[in-house]
């Protein structure tokens, strides 16, 4: 599992863009996740899933919410990473009104997730392979800060958890 030190892995996300801008065309659009986190403090965020209960009603809104505290603590950009598709996660976002704010990042074949090491076998409840709920402070590409969950708990992975360990 991936530890407090250690670099994200080298892997790619797709994000859904709804306007062209910044070499960005519409529609899904790969996220080479050592690229964009270089040289950046990213607060990151992963879940079981788009659309789930507790994801759209406590996780989500909660980094919604506290995105210019974060921003204020010196957290560069907010990532949401789910085992979804970035159609999925386009329309997640538009639901959860996270533009410009959370970026909402695909990991349709959980690739990320099998490379951290954080993943959850959910395949009993028809999900599937799935990403455990987790966050984590990204400095420059490292993990400065690491909160993963226990099965079925949201009590550490939340926005002001986050919050205060940006703030250091």
């Amino acid at each position: 599992m991936i530890k407090v030190g250690d670099s994200l892995p080298s892997t790619t996300l797709m994000e859904y863009s709804e306007v062209e801008g910044e070499g960005c065309s519409i529609g899904p659009n790969p996220v080479d996740v050592a690229k964009a986190s270089a040289g950046k403090t990213i607060a990151l965020f992963a879940l079981p899933g788009a659309f789930t209960p507790t994801c759209s009603a406590k996780h989500v809104p909660g980094y919604v919410e506290n995105q210019a505290a974060l921003k204020a603590a010196g957290v560069d950009e907010i990532w949401c990473v789910s085992v979804n598709d970035a159609f999925v996660m386009g329309a997640w976002a538009r639901d959860q009104k996270t533009a410009g704010k959370v970026r909402m990042l695909a990991d349709g074949s959980a690739d990320f997730a099998k490379a951290t090491g954080l993943t959850l076998d959910l395949t009993a409840r028809g999900m599937g392979l799935r990403s455990n709920r987790y966050s984590m402070l990204v400095k420059d590409g490292k993990v400065a800060a690491l909160n993963v969950e226990a099965p079925g708990k949201f009590e550490v992975s939340d926005a002001a958890t986050l919050l205060k360990q940006a703030q250091g």
